[in-house]
């Protein structure tokens, strides 16, 4: 097998890379020969499997995947990265074509119950809630650009995308720490998009429909929101991980040079019924 060399030399950093969205990129993005450091969390049980399929997709696309369980979302997880990323590369610094933020860590608690006089505060968002929430699924972000900024490895004509969701903007039952996050991290794009320009390096998000992703099995009243996806979705079907990977594709190719500071419905149309 011929090694495709559209993105020949040039590396994804995935973080939050074993699951859902992010292994889909993985595998999206190895077929065009774009190699991939992917961070996760993972037990040692679960990621014996995982390292198994990240041989095979490497092998297979004859691409490099060096795979990273560590904690993404503290300095000396992100300084720990780097140094063995340098490293790993030996005598050929990286260069990074995307950064791609694929993290779903946070706190799915009411702000309420219903019953007055009957709040367990143990049960209840808090404030701490809330910070990490925003902190792992919006300004981690920000961090992980300026380190690999610092660090001279971004491409000249890099991109970064985060993932956003509907529930945003609207009521999702158990929900509130994630939508501030997402709408936090509408904003925060928007800034890098322009702030981040002048280094040639293009930011955008991804809206995905609803997705049966194991993040979104942990929403409270998820099956609900399955549902109505299922009928609500003009092209008769639920959004599938595959869906968006190709969209981060294509985002990553050449001629997206000039979509900055956008979000990219990738629902099939279900946002627009």
């Amino acid at each position: 097998m011929s090694k495709n060399v559209q993105f020949s030399d040039l590396w994804a950093v995935i973080l939050g890379g074993s699951s859902g969205f992010g292994f889909a990129a993985v595998e999206k993005l190895a077929q065009h020969g774009m190699n991939i450091a992917v961070l996760y969390r993972e037990t040692s049980v679960t990621e014996k499997p995982l390292l198994e399929k990240f041989s095979k997709i490497a092998a297979a696309n004859e691409v490099t995947i060096l795979p990273y369980n560590l904690n993404a979302l503290d300095t000396s997880g992100r300084e720990s990265f780097i140094k063995q990323f340098i490293g790993a590369a030996g005598d050929k610094i990286p260069v990074v074509k995307l950064l791609l933020h694929s993290i779903a860590r946070g706190n799915l608690k009411p702000l309420a119950v219903s019953e007055a006089g009957k709040m367990d505060k143990a049960n209840l968002l808090s404030v701490e809630d809330i910070q990490y929430t925003s902190y792992a699924m919006s300004n981690s972000l920000l961090d992980w650009a300026r380190d690999l900024l610092n660090e001279n490895l971004f491409h000249y004509d890099a991109r970064i995308i985060g993932l956003t969701s509907e529930g945003a903007h609207k009521h999702w039952k158990g929900y509130a720490a994630v939508s501030i996050a997402k709408a936090s991290l509408e904003s925060l794009a928007k800034y890098m998009a322009v702030e981040f320009s002048p280094f040639g390096i293009k930011t955008n998000l991804i809206q995905a429909g609803i997705t049966e992703t194991s993040s979104l099995k942990k929403i409270p009243g998820s099956e609900k929101l399955v549902q109505i996806a299922k009928t609500r979705n003009p092209m008769g079907r639920m959004t599938q991980p595959e869906d968006v990977a190709k969209v981060i594709y294509l985002l990553c190719t050449d001629e997206a040079y000039w979509i900055n500071g956008s979000i990219i419905h990738a629902d099939g149309g279900e946002h627009c019924s």
